[in-house]
């Protein structure tokens, strides 16, 4: 008899291993490309490997789990409900992901002033041969305008030099490293980096006189990939939001 529950368990157990397995993969592909271990693609393919399974965990997890009920194995029971804990979780991480990128263009250039935005000088040797490329085309400008019409320069009665001061202290709160300060150009360069990935996305700030105040633009591109999933958008606000 015990025999024949370990043969009718062994299902249960590859559930188990299959939501352990996926968080690895998602783990190790996100620290190996954050440490450069290999190249960022690698990353998201084991990525995407660890949402397939957990995909696919769920949705067996959950048969085989009214197959514990109708057949009364409460021991598999326990080892398709961890899988299934470990499966939600992965599932949920990937669903967010997934409705957060259907949701904003495949776009990661973004400026608040579209006409001119903010120039990079001592980063554009820091990006390295094969990043994205700084222009910024008119097709992700419409895109842009239709995505985030919010993202607009702030306008303050705060004097240049001060706010220059000010835009420096709302990088480093934020956590985004300071890489240049050019008070004669009014230019701010700092680069932010992803948590789990290592990805490195490439701001600009530039504070300009205007009437009895001062007018900041600031500007977010991404390195690699062609979707920041909102990401650089969403930063600019942060910053904005800092220095309102």
């Amino acid at each position: 008899m015990d025999g024949e529950n370990n043969d009718q368990r062994w299902w249960a157990k590859a559930i188990l291993v299959g939501g352990v397995v996926g968080l690895a993969c998602i783990a190790i592909g996100a620290l190996g490309t954050k440490f450069g271990i290999w190249h960022f693609q690698v990353g998201l393919g084991l990525f995407a490997l660890g949402g397939a399974l957990g995909a696919l965990g769920l949705v067996l997890g959950l048969i085989a789990l009214i197959v514990t009920f109708s057949k009364r194995l409460p021991a598999a029971r326990a080892s398709v409900s961890m899988g299934l804990v470990l499966c939600a979780v992965i599932a949920g991480v990937f669903g967010s992901q997934f409705i957060t990128a259907r949701s904003v263009p495949q776009i990661h250039n973004i400026s608040t002033d579209t006409a001119d935005p903010p120039a990079f000088d001592k980063i554009v040797v820091l990006r390295g041969e094969g990043t994205n490329p700084l222009e910024l085309k008119q097709e992700v400008i419409d895109q842009q305008k239709a995505a985030y019409p919010h993202v607009q320069p702030l306008v303050s009665s705060i004097a240049p030099g001060e706010m220059l001061n000010r835009a420096q202290g709302a990088l480093e709160k934020l956590g985004i490293e300071v890489v240049n300060v050019n008070a004669d150009t009014g230019i701010i360069e700092a680069t932010a980096t992803t948590f789990w990935m290592g990805f490195k996305d490439d701001v600009a700030i530039r504070v300009r006189a205007h009437e009895a105040g001062s007018i900041v633009d600031v500007r977010s591109v991404s390195r690699v990939g062609r979707s920041d999933v909102g990401a650089n958008a969403k930063r600019i606000l942060a910053i904005i939001d800092q220095l309102e």
